[in-house]
C-alpha cells in the first residue's frame, strides 16, 4: 500500500505543476490561466512500490470545467515517456520525483485496467492504507480489457463503452457531480 506523507512539502505543488501543463493540452478548455483546485479523484497502489498512482480531478474556477488528470510519480526518469512528463517536483521525504501524465505510464495503464475488473481496490487519495469504495468500476466486456482512454473532461454520468471508471468531485459552486473518468474496452 502507498503510502501518503502528509505535513511535507512538495515544491512546485502538484496544482502549480499543472497549471502550467493544462492550458498546452489539446483537450483544455478554458481561454485565460487556469485558477485550479484539487477537486477529487483516488489512487491505485502500484504492486512493486515503486510508482505512486493519482487519478486526480481538478476543477478551473476561472471558466467552471473540470479536469481528470491521472498522475503517476517516479524516483527516476520513465524511458521512453519523455511526451508524458509534467514536470519535476522536490517532496520532503522522497525527493526529486518525476511527475508524469499517467497515460503514458504503463504501471498507471496497467493498474486501471485491473481496477475496472475488480482485482484491485482503489484507494483514498490523501489517507495511506485507505480503500475507497465511492469510486465505481463496471465491466461487461467477455475479453480481458486491454485498452484506457481517460475522459479528460469527465463527463457526469456513464457511457455506452464496456467498461468504465467513475469518481465523485466537487464542482466550484460547491456541489458534488459523480461522473466518468475513464472507459475501458477489450
Amino acid at each position: 500500500m502507498a503510502t501518503i506523507h502528509t505535513g511535507t512539502t512538495l515544491s512546485p505543488s502538484k496544482l502549480e505543476l499543472l497549471t502550467d501543463w493544462l492550458p498546452r493540452q489539446p483537450w483544455y478548455r478554458g481561454t485565460a490561466e487556469p485558477v485550479l483546485a484539487r477537486a477529487g479523484g483516488f489512487r491505485l497502489d502500484d504492486p512493486a512500490g515503486e510508482v505512486g498512482i493519482e487519478v486526480m480531478v481538478v476543477t478551473d474556477e476561472s471558466s467552471g470545467a473540470a479536469y481528470c488528470v491521472p498522475l503517476t510519480y517516479r524516483a527516476a526518469p520513465l524511458a521512453g515517456a519523455e511526451a508524458g512528463l509534467i514536470g519535476t517536483t522536490e517532496h520532503g521525504v522522497l525527493g526529486t520525483r518525476w511527475v508524469y501524465d499517467g497515460e503514458h505510464d504503463p504501471v498507471a495503464v496497467t493498474q486501471l485496467l485491473a481496477f475496472a475488473v475488480g482485482r484491485v481496490q482503489a484507494q483514498h487519495q490523501s489517507r495511506s492504507d485507505t480503500p475507497d469504495p465511492s469510486v465505481g468500476r463496471t465491466w461487461t466486456g467477455e475479453e480481458e480489457p486491454r485498452e484506457v482512454e481517460f475522459v479528460r473532461a469527465p463527463e457526469v454520468g456513464g457511457g455506452t463503452a464496456p467498461g468504465s471508471v467513475e469518481c465523485d468531485w466537487t464542482r466550484p459552486d460547491g456541489t458534488v457531480a459523480r461522473g466518468t473518468v475513464a472507459v475501458v474496452r477489450p
